[in-house]
């Protein structure tokens, strides 16, 4: 079975489009000719997040590009098309000066709204993503007509629209344009006077530059939003609590992909802090947040780092119930890459085919799980019958 689609096949392609030596790319890059060399012969699946970001840039291509992440929807009846979501989220209705009349036809009543953002995120968190492709156009348009009509008091539907259609694109690989759309998700925001559904659009707005690979970008725009929300932590609202906290996870995130052990632990300790004042997971503004999220995200910034003992006992902290599919499914992944690096191969592949169960559509879509299993697939002598499944689950080929 070949290697279509890891980054090392990635890697090789790129470079020999651009007439590069493995030697050449590397004195470009600032990275060892060792480590391209693993790479493309498939000695090593995947590298640090800040060498991937300078091999990408080396190379002149987005990170996602490099990773090979690229659209791999189911396809029915219910599979929208990406372009006309994209044609719906950059048209020119939402641009300043222009008057559009009634070409919009009537609005669509707020609570019929409401329940067609739950459908969304309901989509989004069961990784249904050929639904949400389809339902996403006509919930922006019309959350755009109901807008214009009623003013600010719709300014919360139409960002999270753009919100969930930026988390999509971001899944699809098309970075440039979740940047517009959560562009566009903050100017609606912007426009009403919630100034958390503001802050976590920044918040997305960050994930999205950490998905780039644009590392200090993204935490410095998480922590400065952070910080200017900061709550009371005896006295601010569960609402507040989780806006800034996933803020903080962000930057977590972000600050753990730069190598920067000090910081993220800064960021782990604020996050708990804040944790430990809500009962449970509380979940508002489309962000998690409490105990266990913040043990979740601990596993993956430990994972991260390289510290594969730190991660295990962090996930001891993790309730798999307070979880939402997609994060769970996330968080296996984690799990699993911590396994592969203390060399747990057998429990690596069955949390690699736990996290495939949750939503096969969104497995095919993780970089993560495409790396894990080739990286299983390359330490096996033989290639058993449930990895087979496994690489065809990752899109392998």
């Amino acid at each position: 079975m070949g290697t279509a689609g890891t980054i090392g096949s990635q890697l090789k392609r790129l470079r020999g489009e651009r007439g590069l030596s493995q030697a050449e790319l590397a004195e470009r890059a600032g990275v060892s000719p060792d480590l391209i060399a693993k790479l493309e012969q498939g000695i090593r699946q995947s590298a640090r997040l800040t060498s991937l970001v300078k091999l990408a840039r080396a190379l002149d291509v987005g990170l996602p590009e490099l990773l090979d992440r690229r659209p791999r929807m189911n396809r029915g009846p219910e599979t929208g098309s990406l372009v006309s979501l994209r044609d719906v989220l950059l048209s020119t209705s939402d641009l300043p000066g222009l008057d559009h009349g009634n070409d919009g036809g009537e609005p669509t009543p707020r609570e019929d709204l409401d329940a067609a953002l739950r459908s969304g995120w309901n989509s989004y968190w069961s990784g249904r993503f050929g639904r949400l492709a389809s339902a996403l156009p006509a919930l922006i348009e019309e959350a755009r007509v109901s807008h214009r009509a009623a003013g600010p008091s719709a300014a919360g539907p139409l960002a999270q629209s753009y919100q969930l259609a930026a988390y999509l694109m971001v899944h699809m690989g098309k970075d440039d344009i979740a940047l517009v759309g959560t562009e566009r998700a903050i100017n609606a925001a912007a426009s009403g006077s919630d100034e958390l559904q503001w802050a976590t659009l920044n918040g997305t707005y960050a994930w999205v530059l950490l998905q780039q690979g644009r590392l200090h970008e993204a935490e410095s725009h998480a922590a400065r939003v952070a910080a200017q929300i900061e709550p009371s932590l005896t006295r601010s609202s569960p609402e507040h609590l989780t806006v800034w906290g996933g803020l903080l996870l962000t930057a977590l995130a972000t600050a753990a992909a730069a190598g920067r052990g000090e910081e993220a632990g800064e960021y782990l300790s604020l996050a708990r802090a804040g944790a430990v004042r809500l009962d449970s997971e509380a979940h508002h503004y489309a962000v998690s947040f409490g105990p266990t999220q913040v043990a979740m995200q601990a596993v993956h910034a430990y994972t991260v780092l390289g510290s594969p003992a730190k991660a295990f006992l962090a996930a001891k902290d993790v309730d798999k119930d307070q979880l939402l599919p997609v994060a769970y499914g996330r968080h296996l992944l984690d799990l699993a890459q911590a396994q592969l690096d203390a060399r747990r191969d057998r429990e690596a592949k069955d949390t690699l085919e736990r996290a495939r169960q949750v939503s096969p559509e969104w497995f095919r879509h993780q970089g993560v799980a495409r790396s894990a299993v080739a990286d299983l697939i390359e330490r096996q002598s033989r290639l058993t019958p449930a990895l087979q499944e496994l690489a065809r689950a990752a899109d392998l080929r």
